[in-house]
């Protein structure tokens, strides 16, 4: 019975009662960035990130009382090193993170979720560690990034790669040449290419990368290869993370 009472000493409850209030700042503050991502309809979202980001608190905040470890009975022996809890989860996030990442053609989705998933953990980590002031401009931080960035990046001079797939009847392809020239006037370049002839051989198929420098017409070029009668179908997809 002793062995029982230990675990509700006041030293204990008072331990437990700092680790629980740490866990309510990871709960807070993971709800918030979780709740970023569910707006934009990502597939990890407020739940996601406040388990990681609690888990992450709790994991690190237990190591700081070694010495109340069950019961206090362990005390003689036990030791701590944060370290190696911190080293356990950010091995250990790395599996939520890449369970986020999906290759949808030549489009990758999810890369910015997955960073923002182990930012989550590294801000629990931080929140189990005592620094609250840190933990709420990481947050701020974090939600600044994922919120405005995006504008950011579209406002600044950049490259637009896209991917097209041109099907043609095979008496009717255009040559190479005469397509580079053609993307060229809706300010696409052609960096890449590839062609493919059906085994029936009636369909000539070209796939092709395009890069534009910011200039590249992507409206203009959809209405001309819909309303161009030699192509049978296409596929233009812009390069996404």
């Amino acid at each position: 019975m002793s062995l029982l009472a230990s675990y509700w000493s006041p030293n204990e409850l008072v331990a437990n009662g700092i680790i629980l209030l740490h866990l309510l700042g990871a709960l807070c503050i993971g709800s918030v960035l979780g709740y970023e991502r569910s707006f934009h309809g990502r597939a990890a979202g407020l739940r996601t990130y406040a388990v990681v980001c609690s888990a992450s608190a709790l994991l690190t905040v237990i190591c700081a009382f070694p010495s109340l470890w069950f019961g206090g009975s362990w005390a003689p022996t036990a030791s701590s090193d944060p370290t190696r809890v911190i080293q356990g989860i950010v091995t250990g996030i790395g599996f939520v993170g890449a369970g986020v990442i999906m290759k949808e053609g030549f489009t990758i989705r999810g890369l910015s979720t997955a960073a923002s998933i182990w930012m989550t953990a590294a801000i629990g980590i931080t929140i189990g560690l005592g620094f609250f002031a840190a933990a709420m401009a990481a947050t701020l931080l974090t939600l600044v990034i994922m919120a405005s960035f995006r504008r950011l990046e579209a406002m600044l001079p950049h490259q637009q790669i896209l991917h097209l797939d041109l099907i043609y009847p095979r008496q009717k392809a255009q040559s190479s040449e005469d397509l580079s020239i053609l993307l060229g006037t809706f300010g696409f370049q052609v960096t890449d290419l590839a062609c493919h002839l059906n085994e029936e051989g009636t369909r000539f198929e070209y796939m092709l990368i395009l890069q534009s420098n910011g200039s590249g017409r992507f409206d203009a070029l959809v209405d001309r290869l819909a309303k161009t009668d030699d192509v049978i179908s296409f596929h233009l997809t812009p390069s996404r993370d």
